[in-house]
């Protein structure tokens, strides 16, 4: 009796771990986006061997690259970058990925490195791009998502994250 008792018990704790590890963490109040907004992008162009290279080394890490296209200039790529910066979403990013951050100017550098991943170069940033380990665009089809990242909560662009985790 008490055997089967253990037995449920365990059984229980450990199928509420396991939904605890894969729900999405949750943002609360003390989470917020610091103002002044980060200054990313640094105006440098980058060549295909050193996306590579990032990619190469990111995976030896063992973390997830993430190459986010885009400029000072812009609002959204700001915002999404200072989202990115809130102490819980750091911490995540960290554990799991590595970013580059590549700057597009008024859409007069780099653009090539968006079409070498095979996606149009339409104008519109921030374009984010999250890689598996295998150095394919996994979110392919959502690059552009986040262009309008003003108009999106903190919490929606950390769900983002963590679903690209589950992902890989």
């Amino acid at each position: 009796m008490v055997i089967s008792l253990f037995k449920k018990i365990s059984i229980t704790y450990f199928f509420l771990i396991c939904i605890i590890l894969n729900a999405d963490m949750m943002l609360d109040a003390n989470d917020k986006l610091d103002l002044p907004l980060p200054l990313p992008y640094d105006g440098n162009e980058i060549s295909v061997e050193e996306v590579n290279k990032f990619l190469s080394q990111s995976i030896a890490e063992n973390k997830q690259p993430i190459i986010i296209f885009g400029a000072n200039w812009c609002p959204d790529c700001r915002i999404f970058s200072g989202t990115i910066d809130i102490p819980k979403i750091n911490e995540f990013i960290e554990t799991y990925f590595n970013i580059l951050y590549i700057d597009v100017k008024r859409y007069e550098i780099n653009m090539n490195l968006i079409e070498y991943f095979d996606i149009p170069s339409e104008e519109g940033i921030p374009r984010v791009l999250v890689f598996d380990f295998n150095k394919n665009v996994i979110n392919k089809s959502s690059t552009t998502e986040w262009r309008t990242a003003r108009d999106r909560s903190s919490q929606d662009i950390f769900n983002f994250f963590q679903e690209m985790k589950k992902s890989s």
